[in-house]
């Protein structure tokens, strides 16, 4: 690994560490309440008291980012974890299933994967409405294509694997073999598929709050916040890049990590 990426790495961790510390303990980094209206402080620029400025209401942007990354990252993190899990049963089944369950699952999982990821949230989202747990159920659906195809791709991989066979060999039942073998292998490739993954759920879930249908106001989310500030971007330009400065971030961060990850997983060069 180059000087260079070396740093870009630990730029990325430093990042994702503060966004968790951020959601974790919020308020650690802004002791100010970031629903708290003040009618006569609405729209001040960023300044001392107020590094990224206030809203049209007079709150706090800069509280508001911190404690929104509760809310935009849990919704990230929930959707890949669940996808990761339902990729990996359905994947893990398909991938030992007989030819005609496989071939079934995989038609349904090639329909799915046709549509882009963040278009199948948005449908699914329409068709629950709106709120935060419906958006997170959404991105998870719109995810979960992907893990299957890698975790069955997987599956084929290394159920033929050698020392697969050797354990069948020394007596070892089909379903332990694979429970002990298999899967691990297919889990940690998944993993690192999810570092990856958790910057696209982010992005979609505050592409859902920016359209809408996300959670309501007064709620700290970035996406929700991004959308409040762009009918005033040209007065009150702080209101809109700061969340949005928030998202691109973390988004670059995970993107990088694990990307880096992949590229360590598959022997090459980070």
């Amino acid at each position: 690994m180059t000087a260079l990426r070396r740093i870009l790495l630990a730029l990325a961790l430093l990042v994702l560490a503060t966004v968790v510390l951020a959601a974790v303990v919020p308020g650690l980094l802004a002791p100010a309440d970031p629903v708290q209206t003040h009618v006569r402080d609405a729209l001040l620029p960023p300044g001392p008291g107020r590094p990224f400025g206030t809203d049209q209401s007079g709150r706090d942007v800069y509280a508001r980012v911190v404690y929104g990354a509760a809310r935009s990252l849990g919704i990230g993190v929930q959707a890949t974890a669940l996808a990761l899990v339902v990729g990996l049963l359905v994947g893990s089944l398909a991938g030992v299933a007989p030819r005609p369950v496989d071939a079934v699952l995989m038609r349904a999982n090639d329909v799915l994967m046709a549509f882009p990821e963040f278009l199948l949230a948005l449908v699914v989202v329409a068709i629950l409405g709106p709120g935060t747990g419906n958006v997170a159920i959404g991105v998870t659906l719109a995810a979960i294509p992907v893990y299957v195809r890698l975790a069955r791709a997987q599956t084929q991989v290394l159920r033929r694997a050698e020392h697969v066979e050797a354990a069948r060999i020394l007596g070892v039942g089909a379903f332990t073999a694979f429970r002990r073998h298999v899967v691990p292998g297919v889990l940690g490739s998944l993993s690192v598929l999810a570092t990856i993954g958790l910057g696209s759920s982010i992005l979609a879930a505050a592409g859902l709050s920016f359209l809408g249908l996300g959670p309501a106001e007064p709620t700290p989310e970035w996406g929700l916040m991004l959308a409040g500030g762009r009918n005033v971007i040209g007065q009150a330009w702080w209101i809109a890049v700061f969340p949005g400065a928030a998202i691109t971030l973390t988004v670059l961060a995970a993107t990088f990590l694990g990307r880096t990850l992949r590229a360590r997983a598959e022997g090459r060069r980070a």
